[in-house]
């Protein structure tokens, strides 16, 4: 596995902090937490989703313990790589990052908690996003898992 090209440090941002990016915060600190550090905020901090919960729980990843926190929680800290996930969240990192050098990807990435329907229905859309963002952050920071989904 080639690690050269891995950031030291990411930071993955949603709109509140509670579903998208915990689930991709829990991913890579899986593949890569003992080689980059990783963490999550949104652009203002919010509960936890327990659709969310469930789902990374049948990858076993557990994020029942995340704590929302937002943006503006990150004082002194600086990241290589900022991925954003939604708009929202991708206006704010380009305004933190105007005097710094960090990169910056966006992932548009659909909210699954506005899916309607039953429970079997919503769960279906909470596992298509988990899935999509595995992938996408295995292609981009590739390395060995014992997760396959």
């Amino acid at each position: 596995m080639n690690t050269d090209r891995l950031p030291g440090a990411v930071l993955f941002a949603c709109s509140k902090n509670a579903l998208r990016s915990p689930m991709a915060e829990a991913m890579l600190k899986h593949l890569h937490g003992h080689r980059v550090f990783v963490d999550s905020v949104g652009v203002r901090p919010g509960a936890l989703d327990p659709f969310g919960i469930e789902v990374m729980a049948e990858m076993g990843l557990d994020i029942s313990g995340h704590r929302g926190k937002s943006f503006d929680d990150l004082e002194g800290t600086s990241f290589d790589l900022i991925v954003s996930l939604t708009p929202e969240a991708h206006h704010r990192a380009v305004e933190l990052t105007r005097t710094a050098a960090v990169e910056i990807e966006y992932w548009p990435t659909l909210d699954p908690s506005m899916l309607e329907g039953n429970r079997d229905v919503r769960l279906a859309g909470y596992r298509e996003i988990r899935d999509m963002l595995w992938r996408r952050i295995r292609e981009r920071f590739p390395g060995d898992s014992a997760i396959h989904t």
